[in-house]
């Protein structure tokens, strides 16, 4: 499990690669929260192109991270999930709450 961080503007941009389960998971919020503080950023992309995995852990970890984004009047948004990722986040209900788009690019127009 590897995670990269990019900023544009006033969005953090989490790049995940490998797993997203319960291994990781502690260590990938801290990670996160971290980041988030120190570049002073209001809103968080999740880039999962490389994520070829994840478990309920990883939904815990993206609905953590949106309650701290939201306390921030900030923004949320995953991009680039596969069709099996896509599907979890489905049926987990994050769609009602964070919209999954197809690149940064896009993502980063609607936040």
């Amino acid at each position: 499990m590897r995670v990269k961080f990019a900023k544009k503007e006033d969005t953090l941009i989490v790049k995940i690669e490998g797993e997203l389960d319960h291994h990781v998971a502690e260590s990938i919020k801290s990670v996160i929260d971290d980041e988030y503080e120190k570049k002073s950023c209001k809103n968080l992309i999740f880039d999962f192109k490389n994520v070829n995995f994840m478990d309920s852990s990883g939904i815990g970890v993206i609905i953590g991270r949106y309650k701290k984004i939201k306390e921030n009047n900030g923004k949320v948004a995953i991009v680039n999930a596969n069709k099996q990722l896509h599907k979890i986040i489905e049926v987990s209900g994050l769609l009602r709450i964070i919209k999954c788009y197809n690149d940064i690019e896009e993502a980063l127009k609607e936040i």
